[in-house]
């Protein structure tokens, strides 16, 4: 271990046995893979995690990180991408506000409960989006009870999601009405998004991979899971596809990434071709 006062920011070159524990590791416990070709990416990351916690060799690290959870918390977090912005795939929250919702709630009455899911939901672009979507697009919004959930398994985006501040890349997409009615302005180009609706959405930390950590959540009407599925191999999408279907309500929808399908990975959801997306329903 180090004796300095601040960490240092070294990257350690790690033996080919070293990649292969940390992507067994982050498999285990995430569902994502991590190889010999993510080398350099591996390298920086847990040599910034080394760093943090004052311990200079890799194997020490490891056995660390696998006996203490809040480390284990850190690393997670720093393998997780979290690219994101408002209105991502904007045609599936067309496809929502007048296809997807107007569906759910015709066997619903007035005042019932809608929920919906983003998982995951990165630093909140994601659910968030879908908040300011149907207060501007779906005459109905008032009219039901509509709660919105956002998981992650990155337990520092949560905290920035719960925050609600977000810069000129992530707002980038939508329309200047939009920024000016949601957001308030801050220093540096910055904006907060506004109380009402920062506190319309709730964060809880998700594992996909891991049913435990869901049962909580309950079960959703509509679950936006984009972009998530293509960083697994066919086991963990396989073991995460059957954890968002005990999710679903009977008859609930789910919009995967454009680069994703339900095909190859499961026949327990129907294919349903809407005018402005593509989308899968429980059977």
């Amino acid at each position: 271990m180090s004796d300095g006062n601040e960490p240092r920011r070294t990257h350690p070159a790690l033996t080919s046995d070293e990649i292969a524990r940390v992507g067994r590791l982050l498999y285990r416990w995430t569902g994502m893979i991590f190889g010999e070709n993510k080398r350099y990416y591996i390298e920086r990351r847990i040599g910034d995690r080394m760093a943090r916690s004052r311990i200079d060799d890799v194997t020490t690290y490891l056995g660390f990180v696998a006996s203490h959870l809040e480390e284990r918390e850190a690393l997670i977090n720093a393998f997780t991408i979290n690219e994101t912005y408002f209105y991502r795939e904007e045609h599936q929250l067309q496809a929502l506000s007048a296809e997807i919702l107007p569906e759910i709630v015709r066997t619903k009455r007035p005042g019932d409960l809608v929920r919906i899911w983003s998982m995951p939901c990165s630093t909140g672009e994601e659910a968030y989006s879908i908040a300011v979507w149907l207060l501007e697009n779906w005459p109905l919004v008032d009219a039901y009870n509509v709660e919105i959930v956002g998981s992650d398994v990155d337990t520092a985006a949560l905290k920035h999601a719960q925050e609600g501040r977000f810069g000129t890349r992530s707002l980038a997409r939508l329309p200047a009405k939009v920024v000016e009615s949601y957001f308030e302005a801050e220093r540096g180009h910055r904006r907060k998004i506004i109380d009402d609706l920062r506190e319309s959405v709730r964060f809880a930390p998700a594992n996909i991979v891991d049913r435990g950590t869901l049962t909580g959540l309950g079960r959703f009407d509509v679950i936006l899971c984009r972009n998530l599925l293509i960083y697994f191999d066919d086991e963990a999408r396989r073991l995460a596809v059957g954890n968002l279907f005990e999710s679903m309500n009977p008859g609930a929808f789910i919009c995967l990434g454009h680069s994703e399908s339900m095909a190859r990975i499961t026949d327990r959801f129907e294919l349903v071709r809407l005018e402005a997306a593509i989308v899968y329903r429980k059977r």
